[in-house]
């Protein structure tokens, strides 16, 4: 067996493996990557389950796109996952979910507003939605990546989430956060009545966020 990153291919199955058990994705939809040295990525295959993904099953390709370890087809939104990396020198591993009530905010075109702190601490703020692109395409990558220059998520419109952080605990953290306010919005429309962070705690704790980010950040 190819051992050569294989630390970084077993945290990727791994972080792919716990995306699924905790329901953020089915079937094989969604996809994960961490960087590996300057231009290089590990990254999960098109078409696996990722309930049972092995670490030989990741495979690692450049910022091009062109492979360099493993036989598998990679994900078909490896240009979303280079253009996050591209964009925030300080983004070590990316996530991508379709959970079910991100996705309802997805379809339905609304932004999730900062509902409670761990977003605007975490996350950076409210979660923007994207406008639509195609699946898998350089429209979809730019879409995204502009909506993460000061998050650390987005909204894809009419498709899901995706998360991102210094490692991948923190971008599955994310999308689980993402995940979670989503749910809280949607119930707290249904009531009726959404209270807001207020203003001057939205700022303080963005803040925050900017200062825990990396300088490097472009």
């Amino acid at each position: 067996m190819e051992t050569r990153w294989y630390k970084e291919r077993e945290a990727v199955a791994e972080a792919s493996r716990e995306m699924a058990r905790k329901g953020l994705v089915s079937g094989s939809s969604g996809n994960v990557s961490m960087r590996v040295g300057e231009r290089l990525l590990a990254i999960t295959p098109s078409r696996k389950r990722y309930d049972q993904l092995a670490a030989e099953q990741i495979q690692v390709i450049d910022f091009d796109g062109e492979p360099v370890l493993g036989d598998q087809v990679p994900s078909v939104e490896s240009l979303m996952h280079i253009a996050a990396y591209q964009k925030r020198a300080d983004v070590n591993a990316v996530v991508h979910t379709h959970s079910l009530y991100a996705s309802v905010l997805a379809v339905t075109h609304l932004e999730l507003p900062p509902l409670i702190d761990e977003m605007v601490t975490s996350i950076g703020g409210e979660v923007r939605v994207t406008q639509y692109a195609f699946p898998s395409t350089e429209d979809l990558a730019h879409n995204a990546a502009s909506a993460l220059r000061d998050r650390n998520a987005a909204i894809l419109a009419n498709h899901g989430v995706v998360g991102v952080g210094v490692d991948l605990h923190e971008a599955l953290a994310v999308c689980e956060l993402v995940e979670r306010a989503s749910k809280v919005f949607v119930f707290a429309k249904l009531i009726g009545k959404v209270h807001l962070l207020p203003e001057e705690i939205i700022a303080t704790e963005k803040e925050l966020f900017t200062m825990m980010r990396s300088p490097k950040t472009s």
